[in-house]
C-alpha cells in the first residue's frame, strides 16, 4: 500500500512540476549579450526538482510535458521545443543520475554542473547541424544574417561554428548553472511537501 502511495505521489509531483516547468517556459526575456532571438528562461528548475526529488526518469518526463503543453503555440514548427526537450533531458538526466548515486550536498551540486556541462557541450553541435539549418529554411534567413546578430554583439567572430562556441556554449552553461543555484535555494523547503513528510 504505502509503496502504491509512493508511486501515486511520484506520478503526481512529476505532473505538477511538468505544468509549472510549462508555465516558466513562457516567461522567457532577452539578454543583452546574446542575440534578441536567444531568450533566458528557468523552465529547467521543476525538472531538475523533480530529478533529485524523484530520480532522472521524472526530471526527464517534466521536460517532455512543458514541451509538449507549450507545442501547441509553437513558433518553431517544433524545432525549438525538440532542442529544449533535449537539452533538458540531459541536463536533469546526468545531474539525477549522479545524485541518485551519491545523495548528498556536494552530489547535487556535482551532478549540477555536469549536468549543465554536457548540456552545454552538446548544444554546440545539436545548433550547428540541425536548429541554424532548419531556421533558415523554415524562415528563409540567410545564415550570414543570423551570424550578423552575433557580430553584432562581438564583431571579431566569424562563422556560425565561432558564435556558437563564443556565446551559446557559455550561455547554456550558465543558464543550467542559474537553474542549479535556484535549485539549491528552494529545494529543501519543498522537500518535505514532495515527498508527503510534515
Amino acid at each position: 500500500m504505502q509503496n502504491s502511495t509512493s508511486k501515486v505521489r511520484v506520478l503526481t509531483g512529476t505532473a505538477m512540476l511538468g505544468a509549472v516547468a510549462a508555465v516558466l517556459m513562457y516567461l522567457e526575456f532577452p539578454i543583452p549579450i546574446m542575440p534578441a532571438f536567444v531568450k533566458l528562461d528557468v523552465s529547467e528548475l521543476p525538472a531538475l526538482i523533480a530529478s533529485f526529488a524523484y530520480g532522472p526518469v521524472s526530471g526527464i518526463l517534466v521536460c517532455l510535458i512543458k514541451n509538449l503543453i507549450k507545442l501547441p503555440s509553437t513558433s518553431t514548427a517544433a524545432v525549438g521545443e525538440l532542442f529544449n526537450f533535449v537539452m533538458g533531458a540531459l541536463f536533469v538526466g546526468v545531474a539525477g543520475l549522479i545524485y541518485k548515486r551519491n545523495k548528498t550536498r556536494k552530489g547535487a551540486i556535482v551532478g549540477a554542473l555536469l549536468g549543465a556541462l554536457v548540456m552545454a557541450v552538446v548544444s554546440v553541435p545539436y545548433n550547428y547541424f540541425i536548429v541554424y539549418p532548419a531556421y533558415v529554411v523554415m524562415y528563409h534567413l540567410p545564415l550570414d544574417a543570423i551570424i550578423g546578430m552575433y557580430q553584432a554583439i562581438n564583431p571579431n567572430v566569424n562563422g556560425l561554428l565561432a558564435c556558437l562556441l563564443v556565446f551559446n556554449l557559455p550561455f547554456t552553461f550558465v543558464k543550467g548553472a542559474l537553474d542549479a543555484v535556484l535549485c539549491f535555494l528552494v529545494y529543501k523547503p519543498l522537500s518535505p511537501i514532495l515527498h508527503g513528510r510534515k
